[in-house]
């Protein structure tokens, strides 16, 4: 989950697009285009659904957690929020948070309230972490990229790299399981607990790795050559990567669908609506929908 402040900086704003005609595309439902949720935002990040559909997501210059629900309703959910950047629910329905403020992970419960699970690695703090994923058993994974904040009160990295870390279901061990990528960013795994996408967005890659019996990866392999800012999975498969839109490729790493998105930068992207079949955008300082044919993989 790439920063705005980095992103908006490099970045043109894209032309005008919609999605492929639905004719010709394998996942997007018949007739359906790119609709215009809402904006007015500073900077969008972190989609995630709860168990009803509902969508959670960031705008996090403005240090909010927005609502938006099956029924197309805005609201907040929490504000201040750790400059909460991305999101994901646990098993037990509590909205886990990559807190950027003091670079620590958060699990909020549903009336706001909430705990720091980490806040730092043997002693020392994490660059920040900013997206994150949760296996079947209850495993946290999450990266921890470097990207300056403005507001950060603090000195230079204090760990040795950028890397990718498990925090156990207890929430009581930390492990350090991915530490050869430049800069990881988008991560999210199958349902079944048995494979890891991460993005290494720095080095422009996204790799994939079997996941063993203790959680922990390996054979590591290139799963394509594109980098993403965040990242989800439909009920076939397919994994969904952002950045100049969002790009789908299926289980092989081909490429099947590019959805084209009127901003500058497509952050992240999830499955929401009541039967998930909403492909959920978060892009600049805007939301956005797509009514798809499949559905989200969790």
């Amino acid at each position: 989950m790439k920063s705005a402040f980095m992103c908006l900086a490099v970045l043109v704003v894209l032309s005008a697009a919609s999605a492929l005609p639905a004719a010709e595309s394998k996942i997007i439902a018949p007739g359906a285009k790119l609709e215009l949720l809402a904006d007015g935002f500073k900077f969008t990040e972190g989609p995630a659904a709860d168990a009803e559909g509902n969508v959670y997501f960031t705008d996090q210059p403005n240090d909010r957690i927005m609502k938006w629900s099956v029924d197309g309703k805005l609201t907040t959910f929490l504000q201040p929020c750790g400059r909460a950047n991305g999101l994901y629910f646990d098993l037990n329905g509590n909205l886990l948070a990559c807190a950027d403020e003091k670079n620590e992970l958060w699990s909020i419960d549903k009336n706001g309230k909430h705990t720091v699970l980490v806040k730092d690695y043997q002693g020392k703090l994490l660059n920040g972490p900013n997206d994150l994923w949760v296996h079947p058993k209850g495993w946290i994974y999450f990266t921890d990229p470097l990207y300056k904040r403005p507001y950060w009160n603090r000195g230079g990295m204090e760990q040795d790299g950028q890397h990718v870390y498990l925090l156990s279901a207890d929430r009581k061990t930390l492990t350090r399981i991915i530490d050869d990528l430049r800069q990881p960013n988008g991560i999210i795994g199958t349902p079944d607990g048995k494979t890891l996408y991460v993005a290494d967005i720095g080095a422009r890659r996204t790799y994939v790795y079997d996941l063993q019996a203790d959680g922990k990866p390996t054979n590591k392999r290139l799963f394509c050559e594109l980098g993403s800012d965040g990242m989800t999975l439909d009920n076939e498969g397919n994994v969904y990567l952002t950045g100049r839109g969002v790009s789908v490729y299926d289980k092989n790493g081909q490429k099947i669908e590019q959805i084209d998105v009127p901003k500058g930068w497509t952050a992240n992207v999830t499955f929401g609506g009541k039967e998930r079949n909403l492909l959920f955008i978060t892009a600049s300082d805007a939301v956005y929908g797509l009514k798809m044919r499949v559905k989200g993989a969790q």
